[in-house]
């Protein structure tokens, strides 16, 4: 064997070793990190505050653009203001950048536009575009709270039965909580831990997460945990009452989205329709124009 071919046999195998090395290296767990875990356990912030890392222009920008920033919603999909400005920035810059591509390349190949044109064009689908982005965030957060009045429903049924279980208020809910998965259930158990963490009551902040979210059934599950943990009163029935007006509430909403969707598939059957009488009625009216007129 030459030494050319030693030289890339041993070359293939480093990089064959090396390869393996960092496969095993990525599968192995991790040790946790201390930073992002104790950031997790602070109490939530508005959707301004500084976070480490961001920019000063994007953070100058979204506090500038508070009032029309869905903070809710954001906090909601667990989003910041500065990813939501970013992506809107990323949208703008995308959709003044396509048609200015494809108009450079029809006037590469000979077609000749005004100044409106591409400008318009620009501008407009950038707006497009940001629209686009701004509404998803709207349709996305719609969804996620649906899931959420789900998730809580379930959970005001778990703390009744732990209450019927004869199980204390906070022990009720720290429970309660342990029982379901998903990541409405992991935010409720951040916020309990942090109530047991902060020496503060579990209902407070249950309370405050409901208003942070938009889901005020999480506020009226902790005003009703509240006058079981303050003034001992028997909340059992309170609860299971809650939970079942909660779930017709879920129903009734449910059926008026399904009867929309179903309005809305309406519209293609109707154009279809629409497009059909277009093409039976073209050859008549095509005659009747191509005619000659009587005198």
């Amino acid at each position: 064997m030459t030494p050319t071919w030693i030289g890339i046999s041993a070359g293939l195998g480093a990089g064959f070793g090396l390869a393996v090395f960092l496969a095993v290296h990525e599968l192995r767990p991790a040790s946790p990190s201390l930073g992002p875990a104790l950031a997790r356990l602070q109490p939530p912030s508005g959707a301004g505050d500084a976070v480490p890392g961001r920019s000063v222009a994007i953070g100058r920008l979204a506090d500038r653009m508070r009032r029309v920033i869905p903070a809710t919603d954001l906090r909601l999909l667990g989003r910041t203001s500065e990813e939501f400005v970013t992506s809107l920035i990323v949208a703008g810059l995308i959709g003044l950048a396509v048609p200015s591509v494809l108009l450079g390349l029809l006037t590469l190949m000979g077609r000749s536009f005004g100044t409106g044109v591409p400008v318009g064009a620009a501008v407009g689908f950038a707006a497009l575009l940001v629209l686009i982005v701004y509404r998803d965030v709207g349709h996305k957060a719609a969804f996620a709270r649906r899931e959420c009045r789900r998730a809580v429903c379930t959970f005001i049924d778990l703390v009744a039965l732990q209450r019927a279980a004869g199980r204390g208020t906070e022990e009720s809910l720290i429970r309660a909580a342990s029982k379901g998965s998903g990541w409405v259930f992991a935010r409720i158990r951040q916020t309990l831990l942090r109530a047991e963490l902060s020496v503060s009551a579990p209902w407070d902040g249950l309370k405050q997460l409901g208003t942070d979210l938009g889901v005020p059934e999480l506020g009226d599950l902790g005003d009703i945990m509240q006058a079981a943990g303050v003034t001992g009163a028997q909340v059992y029935r309170t609860l299971r009452a809650r939970a079942t007006s909660l779930r017709a509430q879920i129903r009734t909403d449910e059926l008026a989205h399904a009867e929309l969707r179903t309005s809305q598939l309406e519209i293609p059957g109707a154009l279809l329709l629409v497009v059909l009488m277009l093409l039976a009625l073209y050859p008549f009216a095509a005659r009747l124009l191509a005619a000659p007129a009587v005198n």
